[in-house]
């Protein structure tokens, strides 16, 4: 006997990530869009459905999918949670729409369609078993009325009624249903996995007194000014002691007086590890506090996460399996050919022990997730196993849905894009080296309309400890206010390294790294330094808190500047009511004047129409009128405009001449 033979064709379904092997990366409180090719041979009908259900759940929910067009149908289910969900299709040949479409098109064709209201009548007391109750009495009911004596108009207005199309599809036959052959994952963040604006500072860099530490309290004291500047994550490097063998000196020298401080990624001393911190910082309770001062303002503490060790570190002692050795036995150092990390022992991920290895990360995890951190910056994720990161990620978020992971990967892009792939919720990106209107058009449409956006959202940081770009080293003030207008606004996840609101540009000659980093000695900042960007930056996070355009990620589209040195993009917000238009001027050093191509259609302007814009970092308004518009951006005094239009219904349209 043939096997069941499956005749419905269910493909190409979306959000899919590598046919299946991976989530696809959503928010909490959205509805979660599925698509999907369904068809088979003939002419007809056929019925779908979404099944879904959290991961913890046992029991399926169902919803409609319904036919838009050439096959395609589209369904939708609520991520009402942070979690985890799963999703497939189910679709089967509807023989009951298949009857009633034919009996329709017979009846208006004026054919005798006594002998079909008799079969409908037998496909009613099959569904009347399949019902129960009252629905099953009805369909009994409405079954001897088709097959009945009376009218063969009644008979037919009850066949193509309303009542009777419901209650059937109600009660489908679903004995030749076809179940896509996977289930596919979507995990749902909460939104700050989405819109958050980073500020990154080094604890001991907050103190007053020079060659010394500052300290937890130092760190809460500057939390009020950060809060005030509009960020909302705070994110600290590693919090941990310190080694002393093999310490960094200044400039990353190979030796260290007896009063350097480290480099705070050689984590581990006599004081402890992971689950330390450094004596100098404070105490666990002294990091609390720091940890309420932060809440209590609306900001979150995110934590570095390094997977690193100092030869000082309790682990080098006690779990000697855990790393590399040279022939010799010694303990091999970090190293990036030609660099070497003497101060760091890395963990060996093909250990025998790994298993191990692999739970003491959780545990360490799990840690300061009980102090109540909920936000963590990975460092360096590319140069552990994907598969590590795939199951901490999900026995973490399993147990904690709302912990947000930040790859701090720049690495190659395919590497780039696994890790986000496995779980990570955000990633560092190129955008550090991207300068030009081409290559950033090319990148940001790649990131935010390719498939790249259903698993990786791309967090913009202007610097890091480790990167001070040309740019920002040759560019002056502009260059800073140029590199904080596009990250503020062509992403909803972006962040500053402490010292780039003070416009901080001394970098080492022909490397793109600061001179004299706090990496590796204390700092005393003016934070009120002449020159300063902090009003401009309160001000970008001030119109991203109030524009909801600028709130989502995958929105973005570039339109038309004469000038190529002008840059020229818009958001709007998922239900129209916001929309925003961003035309950044790339050069530093002058300015420049061009013609931008507004989208007109898009919000339902006629060309000979008189529309008002509002310009936001001035706070000015404007009358224009048409598509054509003249800007000059002058980096001396603006390099940036912000433009919001409102009052006009954002279209779902898109001409491909703007």
């Amino acid at each position: 006997m043939l096997a069941k033979q499956q005749r419905v064709i269910i493909q190409n379904v979306y959000p899919e990530v590598d046919c299946g092997h991976f989530a696809a990366k959503r928010e909490q409180g959205e509805l979660c869009e599925v698509w999907a090719d369904v068809f088979q041979e003939g002419h007809g009908a056929l019925a779908a459905v979404l099944k879904y259900r959290r991961w913890d759940e046992a029991a399926w929910h169902e919803a409609p999918l319904r036919y838009e067009d050439n096959d395609r149908w589209r369904g939708e289910f609520s991520l009402a949670q942070n979690s985890r969900y799963l999703f497939t299709i189910q679709a089967w040949p509807d023989v009951f729409a298949s009857w009633r479409q034919d009996v329709g098109k017979k009846a208006a064709a004026g054919q005798d369609v006594v002998g079909d209201l008799l079969e409908g009548a037998a496909l009613l007391r099959e569904g009347a078993g399949r019902a129960a109750g009252e629905d099953a009495e009805r369909l009994r009911e409405l079954a001897g009325l088709l097959a009945g004596n009376g009218s063969a108009e009644r008979r037919l207005r009850v066949a193509l009624g309303d009542e009777l199309a419901a209650l059937m599809a109600a009660y489908p036959d679903r004995s030749r249903a076809t179940d896509y052959d996977r289930e596919l994952e979507v995990y749902a963040d909460r939104e700050r996995a989405r819109f958050a604006a980073w500020y990154e500072l080094f604890p001991r860099s907050q103190g007053r007194v020079l060659g010394g530490s500052g300290t937890f309290a130092d760190a809460a004291a500057r939390l009020p000014e950060i809060a005030a500047l509009g960020f909302d994550v705070v994110y600290l490097p590693p919090i941990h002691p310190i080694g002393r063998t093999n310490r960094k000196g200044p400039e990353n020298s190979l030796v260290a007086g007896p009063h350097d401080p480290g480099s705070p990624y050689a984590i581990g001393a006599a004081e402890g590890g992971h689950t330390a911190v450094h004596p100098e910082l404070g105490t666990l309770a002294d990091f609390q506090r720091f940890l309420d001062a932060a809440r209590e303002l609306g900001m979150e503490v995110a934590l570095d996460f390094a997977i690193q060790v100092a030869p000082d570190h309790p682990w080098a002692r006690e779990h000697p399996e855990w790393f590399y050795r040279r022939a010799d036995g010694s303990i091999k150092y970090a190293e990036n050919p030609p660099k070497k990390y003497e101060d760091i022992y890395p963990l060996n991920f093909d250990s025998p022990a790994a298993a191990d290895l692999w739970q003491e990360m959780k545990r360490v995890l799990r840690f300061w997730i009980e102090q109540g951190v909920r936000i963590f910056r990975v460092d360096n994720p590319h140069t552990k196993p994907l598969p590590f990161w795939q199951w901490l990620i999900r026995e973490i978020q399993d147990e904690h849905p709302d912990v947000i992971f930040l790859a701090e990967a720049f690495t190659r892009p395919k590497l780039l894009e696994a890790l986000a792939k496995v779980g990570f919720s955000q990633s560092y990106t190129y955008f550090t080296w991207r300068n030009f209107k081409d290559e950033l058009t090319e990148y940001f449409t790649y990131l935010t309309q390719s498939t790249v956006k259903e698993y990786l959202r791309g967090n913009l940081f202007t610097n890091t400890p480790d990167i001070l770009p040309r740019l920002l080293q040759e560019g002056g003030r502009p260059a800073f206010k140029i590199r904080a207008a596009l990250a503020a606004t062509l992403s909803s996840l972006y962040g500053i390294y402490s010292g780039f609101e003070l416009c901080e540009n001394r970098g080492i000659p022909g490397k793109e790294e600061y001179l004299h980093s706090e990496k590796y000695e204390y700092k005393v900042w003016d934070w009120d330094r002449p020159g300063n960007i902090k009003d401009y930056l309160a001000r970008l996070n001030a119109i991203r808190r109030a524009n909801p355009a600028l709130q989502y990620y995958k929105n973005l589209r570039f339109y038309r500047a004469g000038d190529e040195n002008v840059l020229f993009y818009g958001k709007a917000a998922p239900d129209r009511g916001n929309a925003v238009l961003v035309a950044v001027n790339l050069d530093p050093f002058q300015a420049h004047e061009t013609t931008l191509r507004v989208p007109i259609r898009q919000f339902g302007i006629e060309p000979e129409q008189q529309y008002i814009v509002h310009e936001l970092i001035s706070d000015t308004k404007q009358l224009w009128k048409g598509a054509e518009q003249t800007l000059r951006l002058d980096p001396a005094a603006e390099p940036a405009a912000i433009f919001a239009i409102r009052g006009w219904q954002f279209k779902d349209y898109e001409d491909p001449c703007y």
